[in-house]
Order: structure tokens, then sequence, then C-alpha cells
């Protein structure tokens, strides 16, 4: 079994806002159906079985960049969106926090009932990836949320983690079907945490003997596996500092959302009215879309695109939020009968930026842009889980920020 990836992340309490939820939900559904539009259905189960890729999605929803809010949120964003739709995009989630991942097993069974996929197998795999992570891997977190994500074709992916309340930590893990032979030797595709010093992990390779000793007693045999491992260390500090982000990737997407940079792309004519702001957040959503694996090393970059409900990096823009959901509407409506411009012009975004970063230079403006987002914030419809962004009574200067 190969397990894909796990993060640590300090453990958040509170909630997410209607404003914010509802939100999340849309974009989340604009996001995946743009993605299985483009890539085809498996290619959302591997990116959520991707601790990396998670992270950033959750960011660039106006999530807390760095928290154990965003599982939680984000999947229960995705399960409200995508399954009322799920026989057209054949993407089906199970599961959930608390009281709901215990509803998995009818769940699947149900699914199972719809597509014709083997239940039982499914079932086993759900139970197998929850006892390997409360158990076989006793590393003092206790799993609280579990979901199953899968495809109509039979391929799953499980996102799910653990609390340990004394001090305040939070593991994720994550699985993912594909390449699958072992449940109990390194199954993970990765796990998400900070480092608690030594653990007992019966599932390290190493375990191998401890493991034959086990399975001897049980009468059974162990197989042989692949090991690929990610592992996403979130830090506990809540601002956004600049060796939290790639700034030559963030500072080319900063470059492209200058008021007169889309009308010297050709590709971007279709863009052309939507606002510098908006720009800049449909930049790094395109990149959260088409973006390859190695980009998303640096979660904290995407929380430049919506902010974050506690104000980190600043207070999420929900003008900017609902024309960004507008305009990914649009685009996958249009594409579905033919009208391929629009998805082809918000491709372009990332491969224009990424190019740019060969020959970009970042300079030291990083908390003069913060600082701008906040002052800017109240233009934009700013909003946190405390209050509305207000304008300043003291306006600063514009800033320069010629980043490049």
């Amino acid at each position: 079994m190969k397990r894909s990836g796990y993060a640590d992340l300090p453990l958040h309490y509170g909630y997410v806002p209607k404003w914010l939820a509802e939100r999340m939900a849309k974009l989340g559904f604009a996001i995946t159906e743009s993605i299985i539009s483009e890539y085809g259905k498996e290619e959302i189960l591997r990116r959520l079985s991707d601790p990396f890729w998670f992270q950033s999605f959750g960011a660039v929803m106006g999530m807390d960049w760095h928290s154990s809010g965003i599982t939680t949120s984000v999947m229960g964003a995705l399960k409200r969106a995508i399954n009322p739709h799920s026989k057209e995009l054949g993407i089906y989630i199970c599961g959930g926090k608390g009281k709901y991942s215990r509803q998995t097993p009818f769940e699947l069974l149900k699914i199972a009932d719809i597509t014709g996929v083997d239940g039982n197998e499914l079932l086993r795999c759900s139970k197998l990836s929850a006892k390997v992570d409360n158990t076989a891997i006793q590393d003092g977190f206790q799993l609280y949320t579990h979901n199953f994500i899968l495809s109509d074709t039979g391929e799953w992916a499980v996102v799910q983690q653990g609390m340990r309340a004394e001090d305040k930590t939070a593991r994720r893990y994550h699985w993912h079907s594909k390449n699958i032979r072992s449940f109990v030797e390194e199954p993970h595709t990765g796990i998400c945490g900070i480092n608690q010093g030594k653990i007992m992990n019966l599932t390290a390779h190493e375990a191998f003997s401890a493991r034959e000793g086990i399975l001897k007693l049980m009468g059974e045999k162990s197989q042989e596996i692949i090991d690929a491992f990610q592992y996403l260390n979130m830090p506990s500090h809540h601002d956004v500092r600049a060796e939290d982000v790639d700034l030559k990737r963030l500072g080319s997407a900063l470059w492209l959302a200058q008021e007169e940079q889309p009308q010297n792309f050709e590709e971007l004519l279709l863009l052309k009215g939507v606002g510098p702001r908006t720009i800049q957040s449909l930049a790094l959503v395109s990149e959260v879309i088409h973006g390859t694996p190695v980009r998303f090393k640096d979660p904290a970059r995407f929380s430049f695109a919506h902010g974050g409900k506690d104000g980190h990096p600043f207070p999420v823009p929900t003008k900017v939020y609902d024309e960004t959901i507008a305009i990914l509407q649009n685009a996958v409506e249009k594409a579905k009968l033919g009208h391929t411009d629009k998805t082809s012009a918000i491709k372009k975004l990332h491969e224009i930026a990424a190019r740019a970063e060969e020959s970009f230079i970042p300079n030291d403006n990083f908390d003069k842009l913060i600082e701008r987002e906040r002052n800017e914030s109240w233009k934009y419809g700013g909003k946190t889980v405390f209050d509305e962004a207000k304008k300043p009574k003291h306006q600063l200067k514009d800033i320069q920020l010629k980043l490049f």
C-alpha cells in the first residue's frame, strides 16, 4: 500500500463563518470541475493524496494557510459541493469529522450499489487505512476525521487527521490506491506533522521483523511495497513570512497582475476588463489547477490569492473571491459547450507567470506587499472571522511594488 503523504499542523479551534464556507464550496467545485475536465477524474484523487497540493488548495480557498482546520473545512466544502453532482463528475466523497466518519461504511456500500464497484473491498481499504494510522503508527495522534474519496472506476484516496490535544498539534495522513502493494509496510504517500521524537511505527521498513512476528501469531503474511513518501511540516506562527514562500514564484504572479500587464499578452485578451487584483487571484488559482507537483512546496504562497479567515496574510477579499468564482464557473460552462477560449486564457496565466520566473529577481518589498493588501482590503470587501476591513483613518501613500 502506498500512503501518499502526511502533514503536521498547529491545532486550531474555532469555526468557518458561513460567508466563507459558501464561497469555499463554490470555488472548490469550480477548481475540481476544471481539473477533471482538463486531466480526468483520477487526477483529482492524485492531487488530494498530495499533502503539499492539498495545503495549497486550502490556502487558495481562504482558509488559514497552516492550520489543522484546512483538513476538515476543505473536505467538508468539497463533499457538500461535489456529491450532488457525483454522477456527472464520477467522484464521490464519504466520511468527515466525528460522527460523519462513522457513516463511511454505509456511504461506501450505497455508492457501490449505484456504480457497481466492489463495496466490500472499498470498505476493507477504508477500515485498514484508519487502523494503520490509529494503531500501527503509535505516534500519539488519535484520528477524529476520515474522508474516503473514490471514483466510479474504484480508484480512491484517503485524507484523515489525528489530534494530540496535550501539545495542540494535528497530523494529517494521505493515502492513494494507485500502485498499492501492502497496507503494512510504508503505506503512505505522505504524512504531515511536527517532529515529535521517537515513535513506534510498525509500518516502517525497519520494523519488518516485528511485523513478521506479529503476523505469525495472526497466521498472516506481509507483502512487498512501493515507498513514495512526502512530509509537510507547517510552522506554528500565524503570520506569513518571507521565508514561508518562494519569492520568485510569488513575485512573478504579482508582476502578471500589474495594471498594464495583461494587455501585453495576446493570450489574455479574453480576460480584458478583469481587475489586476482578480488577476493576482486567478494566477494562483490557475497554478492550483495546472501546476506540476514541484510547485506546491510553499503552500503559504497561495494565501495571497484570497487571504485567510484569521486575517493572515490579510483579510479575505470577498469581492475578488466572488469574481474569481464567477470567471471560473463561466469558463467551465463554456468549455462544456466546446468554447475553450476562457479556460485556455486562465491556463495561460500560470504558464506566463512560470516562464517569468526565469528572469525574475525578488526584492525586499514582501512586508510592504502585505501592508498594502491590508490597507486596501476595505476596497475588496475584506472580512475575517472577527470583523470587516475598515478604511484606514490615515491612508498611506501608494506603495510602489515593482517586484522585478
